[in-house]
């Protein structure tokens, strides 16, 4: 597989002097140039996604730089265009800008000024066509894939184990950690199941008081009890024949643990106030943010409930472990987000998509998609982070750490070499170019993070 392209800069100049000079200073700044005379002659060049920013200037022979300016926008709306203008054409030059120009820079001017101008529109390219890669991405995945988003190990092995039980008639136990997506993967073994064109029926089991446990799980009969005015059917009842999800199910009253053990065991349950027997079929998936095994052990979890529901395991990885899949998520919540408000997909700065990358993501994956619908609302400044209170219990606008600095550095490299490597496609000269260490270097922190590189080819 070829590598990435880089970004380089199509220079069009009419004066030779300008155009060799101002050549001359890209060059030396470390960027890739190409220059025309004219924008008749560069128009072959630019297409849709060209790994490139445009510096024309205004006046030129033939067609002009604001001419072209449109047709440019045309052809690509994210292409950078830096239009350079002489003394007594500002105005010119800023209503451009109201046109889509990227910048304009007055003649004469210094180095330092267009070389700053160039980066920041080259780092803007880089992000618009990493985003526009992203998205591409999340088209063009299906099934259980475009749900369960990622692409760390962790997810891969998720998705694997999920479409494995989807399946089967097996009952389920999910762990994870509050805003990991529980109920996300309880709702993809359903929909990839035999009993998806039955019911999904969730209950949130920490939500639910004691003296109405049992009478929202199995049901009840008219006059039951007072209040109970007429018959009611159960969860199980609801859900035969399809999936039924008790959520935090650690937090399950130990007198209705009992119960549901029973039903579990006979496939069967009672309406209260009723003793007549309804046999039902659903495939429980129970999901719980604590260990069961441990709560058994310390005997807050009834051991027997715990080995009848623990047939099959599905464990989610909390964000700060599969931080290489960040990009993805954030995109995609972002899209979603700029649906639902009605408002324009922005983009990450390279600053902003580091502070995502280094922040400890107490609340998961829902603290990021909250996050993503403030940053589509406008309502964050450059660091995403420290201006939301945080979804996961943190204090708010502090990323709570759960491990040491050492680890949380080697886990924010890992992800970004890892992000970089399948940019490249595999190719370790260029990611190290792309990274700016030294080729030796890269090739040790891949050992050291025991990193195969085939798999990014």
């Amino acid at each position: 597989m070829s590598e990435a392209p880089a970004i380089r800069v199509m220079l069009i100049e009419d004066d030779e002097d300008v155009r060799v000079s101002t050549t001359q200073v890209l060059t030396l700044a470390g960027f890739e140039v190409e220059s025309f005379p004219s924008a008749e002659r560069a128009r072959p060049h630019i297409s849709f996604g060209v790994p490139a920013v445009v510096i024309s200037d205004v006046r030129l022979p033939g067609l002009s730089g604001t001419e072209w300016l449109p047709e440019l926008r045309g052809v690509d709306p994210e292409l950078p265009v830096i239009l350079v203008t002489g003394h007594g054409h500002i105005a010119m030059a800023v209503q451009a800008m109201r046109e889509g120009a990227y910048d304009f820079i007055e003649k004469p001017f210094s180095s330092e000024r267009l070389v700053a101008i160039v980066r920041h529109a080259i780092e803007r390219r880089q992000l618009s066509l990493q985003v526009r890669a992203l998205r591409d991405a999340l088209e063009n995945w299906q099934g259980i894939q475009s749900v369960l988003i990622g692409r760390s190990a962790q997810m891969q092995q998720v998705r694997q184990t999920v479409k494995t039980l989807a399946e089967t008639s097996a009952d389920v136990l999910v762990y994870g950690e509050t805003g990991t997506g529980k109920e996300l993967v309880a709702r993809c073994l359903h929909d990839h199941s035999a009993r998806r064109r039955q019911h999904f029926v969730p209950l949130n089991c920490g939500g639910l008081p004691e003296s109405l446990a049992e009478s929202e799980l199995f049901g009840h009969e008219a006059g039951a009890f007072t209040g109970a005015s007429r018959m009611r059917v159960g969860k199980f009842e609801y859900a035969s024949g399809g999936t039924l999800f008790l959520d935090e199910i650690e937090s399950m009253p130990m007198a209705v643990q009992i119960k549901l053990l029973r039903a579990l065991q006979e496939r069967s349950i009672e309406r209260i106030g009723s003793n007549k027997t309804i046999p039902f079929d659903c495939r429980v998936v129970a999901a719980s943010k604590d260990d069961l095994k441990a709560m058994s052990d310390q005997q807050k979890f009834r051991a027997d409930l715990y080995y009848r529901l623990g047939v099959a395991f599905i464990e989610l990885p909390p964000l700060r472990e599969r931080r290489e899949d960040i990009p993805l998520l954030f995109e995609h919540f972002t899209l979603q987000a700029a649906s639902r408000y009605d408002r324009p997909a922005p983009l990450l700065s390279n600053a902003q998509l580091a502070d995502l990358m280094a922040y400890a993501w107490p609340g998961n994956v829902r603290e990021l998609r909250n996050v993503a619908d403030r940053f589509v609302l406008g309502l964050l400044g450059e660091r995403l982070t420290q201006t939301h209170g945080g979804a996961g219990g943190g204090a708010q606008g502090v990323p709570a750490l759960p491990r040491g600095l050492p680890q949380q550095v080697e886990s924010f490299e890992r992800a970004v070499i890892v992000e970089e490597l399948r940019r490249q496609r595999g190719d370790q000269p260029a990611t190290a170019a792309a990274l700016g260490i030294a080729r030796q270097t890269l090739h040790d922190k891949v050992r050291k993070l025991g990193l195969t590189v085939d798999e990014f080819k």
